[in-house]
């Protein structure tokens, strides 16, 4: 301490004659010094034309700051640069780096993930909290220069510089001279330059960024923690007597029929105003003139507008022109707003009088190439994967996102909850919670009312959120209060609060069990909307028992939803000395990892934004048109529209009718006339089809977008159901395959079974091997083909490679006698029976205390039928298992899997509802999902018959009396298991083996869905330790030529 206050005393004497104390980033009650006053996001143009066109950057208003600055890090604050503003300070020796850019991702400083706990905890350990002070050690400092020609045509005008968002603040000079001081890395740091520039002439901004300060303390939030400039920087100018804020607040009357706009102006001098307001086809249909200074408003009444929902996003624009003394035109303000009415009755959370559901997201925001820098064609991609997967809303964790954002939200319908910058969860939520701390009040109310300022215009906005992860107290009351005087138009969303405290208007907790959801959702008492702020923690292959939510959402009319985390990975794209690319997570960069392991990838999509299985789970379960069962094996269906504001006429209901698996009818109907949550009875034509022949018929039914509406595009499925109209019959697999082999004799097989090594049978053109030491197949050629790579064996199997949830339940640990289980051969025998080779071979399993015995019996035309039983300790206390079932490494050369059961993407017993039943033919590269961190993928259910194939079209058929679940895939168990310690392993860095690893399983362990750290799949998708029979046959095909489906 005594070092870090001599460092201050001396710096600061050399600036005593500048404005600022260079201790503004230790002082929590100096959040900014000359920063101008947030206001909503808008743009004055020098014209209308220009306002229409609407792109600020083409305007003669504007100026870019963004490109490359001469810069300077260094690895502690006390050794930044000293003078570096001055006008003549040399800094030739220095770096150039582009603006906006985090500096981590450019080589400077070590890139870290920290889930919970401030930054230094990697250095310093999680106690060391003593806000407002900060380590100066590994407190990063950049420090910025850039000269540049203002236009002379702004002479006369006020010039103001507008920094998107800085991490985690900056000091800002301009010529030599000290401009002012900014904290909350979220939002924009706007300066009023005029007095400091000289238009027509070079002048030098520079600028000093921390990577900590004081306002570190409310930054906690969980996910990678980058620092520097992250959004776009300009210059823009505005007339002397100018609008300085425009506020709109779209409403309807209580039958939300007829709309009102009220329209509050704050001028700067005396101004004239023009409010003209245009519909959504462009046509003005009002228009009104405000003059003065100051506070102005006005209200326009609308009959019967177009209502903004998420479903039907109806935008008006306002445009607001100010005169020059001559009365020409001089700025031109575009605003788009929308009529909608927000309101909570009756437990329920209403948009325009209806009790919407919230099928919604988290997304940080985040780039695998840019951090923070997030680029709008990024932004465009992410509400395109939204809508398409049927996302209605989205929180944007854990701060405000850039202002882009919001204009997609409102174009193409997204509901929001718009989060402050604050989060001091390394404080914990008691006593030390910064909530009670008189020193952060006014940053509590400030990043709370900056965020309120900036968003106010947004109709897509219905919740306000105080923070995330920072206790509730004293600091929050005021927020909540300011808030609800400020915005009487919505509601405020603060998780902190839980269900019983004051300072939310909604039931919003984390990761409620199924068990805690049920309790609020059958107490009378809990009078509050209840909708989940983070659920269904999407953690690798996760999201098992997804549904269950939903079947309880759907029921209680005051359960409406939830935001699930998240919507990508958050992790950076990076390489390897090879050369390859692999996405990093915690523990891969530098010497300090903060312990929080692959905690930055739990997105339902890649950080690539490509799409993880369990974003198709996602997609079903939140669409809004429902195909369901009526008088189905007459054709009946009903079809009920879950929308709340739109019919299904811009949709056609395509549907095809399948025979085990093999279409057999189809057709396309326009989608029924059925209103807003109504349903109708449709009737389907199934044509001359015997439903009575003991197979399984199914019926697929797709609801397709007909045209273009926002970012849908025509031919996009909005809406899928499959439904069994005939169940079959009872299966039984013959051991007969004549139709696969040719030429065969019948001769019974000969058995050998005085092999000193080996027990053999052989027939006309096959051989199979036992191995007498363990009792395992070993060998299996038919017609001169193996089917088992050379030195493997089929082997009972229990294992998965532990995915990211089995990590945070310690399955990995609980269930590790299911890994190496000690299996040891007891005995093996042979015989013939019914012209068959039988081998049977008896084990102990030692680590679970149980009896496995293996039974094989082999044909005449080489079909082996496997019977796998296990026999439990009813008296042992042993853990579940991950699966039951059994392992094939066959030559790489079998790459075409043809499979009748669920796809055509991986799924799991208890993520399946989205995979439809139906016959398959990939790829076996098809079947590797890149999971950030490697672990247990590619897994099909429900199967009824699955055939491995080569070039040639020769291969293996493996069928079963009753569904069974398998994989195959060029990576053995082994090389996607992390381990006991869950070190970091990548899947992009698991080399590809010279191998088809085939596993079928009687039963495999579901995927877990509540969170990452306990909890495991409901009862019904485990796997307990019990007695278990299974029993499967393998074909040998040849000459087989699939049709390519996906």
């Amino acid at each position: 301490m005594k070092r870090v206050n001599t460092f201050l005393f001396s710096f600061s004497c050399g600036l005593c004659c500048l404005a600022q104390t260079m201790n503004e980033w230790r002082d929590p009650e100096i959040n900014q010094h000359n920063r101008l006053p947030m206001h909503t996001d808008y743009f004055a143009y020098e014209g209308m034309e220009a306002a229409l066109k609407g792109d600020k950057e083409e305007s003669e208003n504007y100026m870019s700051l963004n490109g490359r600055w001469n810069f300077n890090w260094v690895g502690n604050s006390d050794a930044r640069p000293d003078g570096f503003w001055r006008t003549d300070y040399n800094d030739k020796g220095w770096d150039k780096i582009e603006v906006p850019a985090m500096w981590e991702l450019k080589g400077y400083g070590e890139i870290l993930y920290s889930g919970e706990g401030y930054d230094w905890k990697q250095y310093y350990g999680r106690t060391s909290t003593t806000p407002p002070l900060v380590p100066d050690k590994h407190n990063y400092v950049g420090s910025y220069r850039n000269s540049f020609v203002i236009p002379a045509e702004w002479e006369g005008k006020d010039i103001i510089a507008s920094f998107g968002a800085v991490s985690s603040n900056m000091y800002l000079w301009v010529n030599g001279r000290y401009v002012g001081y900014s904290e909350d890395s979220k939002l924009a740091a706007e300066f009023d330059l005029t007095p400091y520039v000289r238009p027509g002439r070079e002048n030098l901004i520079a600028f000093q960024v921390f990577r900590w300060c004081d306002g570190s303390y409310l930054e906690d939030q969980d996910y990678f923690r980058y620092h520097g400039v992250a959004r776009d920087c300009f210059l823009y100018a505005r007339d002397k007597n100018r609008i300085e804020d425009i506020r709109t607040t779209g409403n309807l009357d209580n039958a939300y029929c007829d709309g009102s706009l009220d329209v509050s102006i704050t001028t700067k001098g005396n101004v004239t105003v023009d409010l003209d307001l245009y519909d959504p086809a462009g046509k003005k249909i009002d228009s009104k003139q405000i003059k003065g200074r100051g506070k102005l408003n006005t209200v326009f009444d609308v009959k019967s507008p177009d209502k903004w929902t998420a479903e039907t996003p109806a935008l008006y624009t306002l445009v607001a022109t100010t005169y020059d003394p001559n009365g020409k035109p001089s700025e031109v303000i575009p605003v788009k707003t929308g009529f909608r009415k927000i309101e909570i009755k009756d437990s329920q959370l209403l948009v325009n009088g209806q009790p919407i559901l919230i099928k919604g997201v988290n997304r940080h925001e985040m780039d695998p190439d840019g951090g923070y820098v997030v680029s709008r064609e990024r932004m465009e991609q992410d509400v395109r994967l939204i809508k398409a997967f049927n996302i209605n809303a989205v929180r944007t964790c854990h701060y405000p996102d850039d202002p882009y954002w919001y204009e997609l939200c409102d174009k193409y319908g997204l509901y929001l909850v718009a989060e402050a910058n604050l989060e001091s969860h390394g404080m914990g939520f008691k006593e030390k919670s910064l909530a009670h701390a008189p020193s952060y009040r006014k940053a509590h109310l400030e990043r709370n009312m900056r965020n309120v300022a900036r968003n106010f215009n947004h109709p897509s906005v219905i919740l306000w959120s105080m923070g995330n992860e920072c206790g509730d107290g004293e600091n929050f009351t005021a927020c909540y209060e300011w808030i609800k005087k400020e915005d009487p138009s919505r509601f405020v969303h603060f998780e902190q609060a839980y269900d019983t405290g004051s300072n939310t208007d909604v039931y919003c907790p984390m990761y409620p069990t199924f068990e805690r959801a049920l309790a609020y959702c059958e107490n009378p008492e809990k009078k509050k909307p209840f909708i989940m702020c983070e659920y269904a923690h999407a953690m690798g292959n996760a999201l098992g028992d997804f549904g269950k939510y939903w079947e309880m959402i759907r029921k209680y009319p005051k359960y409406q939803g939830g935001f699930i985390w998240d919507f990508s990975d958050q992790s950076p794209r990076v390489y390897d000395s090879r050369g390859r690319m692999y996405f990093g997570f915690d523990g891969d960069f530098g010497a300090f990892p903060a312990g929080d392991y692959d905690y930055s990838v739990n997105g339902i999509f890649n950080p690539d934004r490509r799409p993880n299985p369990s974003a198709y789970e996602v997609r079903y379960f939140y669409q809004n048109i429902w195909a369901t069962p009526s008088d189905i094996r007459n054709g009946e269906i009903k079809v009920y529209n879950e929308n709340f504001f739109r019919d299904l006429s811009a949709y056609r209901m395509e549907w095809t009718l399948l025979r085990d698996g093999e279409v057999m009818a189809g057709g396309v109907k326009n989608a029924p006339d059925v209103a807003p949550q109504e349903s109708a009875i449709v009737r389907i034509d199934y044509g001359n089809v015997d439903l009575s022949d003991g197979a399984e018929w199914l019926l697929n039914v797709d609801f397709i977008q007909n045209n273009k509406e926002g970012v849908i595009d025509p031919g996009q499925v909005v809406a899928s159901s499959q439904m069994e109209v005939a169940s079959p019959a009872p299966k039984h697999v013959a051991m007969k395959s004549r139709e696969a082999l040719a030429d065969t004799t019948g001769k019974t097989p000969e058995i050998y079974s005085d092999n000193t090594t080996h027990i053999i049978v052989e027939g006309d053109d096959f051989v199979v091997r036992f191995r007498k030491s363990n009792g395992y197949m070993d060998m299996y050629t038919v017609g001169g083909k193996s089917f088992l790579k050379k030195g493997a064996y089929l082997t009972p199997n229990f294992w998965r490679a532990p995915t990211a949830d089995d990590y945070g339940a310690k399955l990995d640990k609980k269930y590790a006698g299911w890994k190496n289980p000690d299996i040891r051969l007891v005995g093996i025998e042979s015989e013939e029976s019914g012209g068959c080779a039988v081998i049977t071979a008896k084990y102990d399993i030692r680590n679970v205390k149980a009896v496995l015995t293996l039974r094989y019996v082999i044909n005449p035309e080489g079909v082996v039928r496997v019977t796998e039983s296990m026999k439990a300790d009813s008296e042992a206390r042993v853990s579940p298992m991950f699966r039951f079932g059994m392992q094939m490494p066959m030559p790489a050369s079998y790459e075409r899997m043809v499979y009748y059961g669920r796809g055509p993407w991986e799924n799991y017993s208890n993520r399946n509802t989205a995979s439809r039943l139906g016959i398959y033919s990939q790829s076996v590269d098809e079947q590797f999902h890149p999971y950030v961190k490697s672990q247990e993928n590619g897994t099909k259910t429900d199967i009824r018959h699955l055939t491995l194939l080569d070039a040639i079209g020769r291969g293996l058929r493996i069928d079963s009396e009753i569904p069974f679940s398998a994989s195959a895939l060029h990576y053995s168990i082994e090389s996607l298991d992390a381990g006991g310690q869950k070190e970091n392993h990548h899947s992009h860095l698991v080399d590809k083996q010279d191998v088809t690893n085939l596993l079928i399983d009687k039963v495999q362990m579901g995927q877990a869905l509540i969170d990452s750290w306990g909890a495991i799949p409901s009862k019904e998708a485990m796997v307990e330790y019990k007695d278990y029979d299974f029993s499967f046959v393998l074909t040998p095909v040849r000459n087989q030529y699939p049709e390519i489906k996906k």
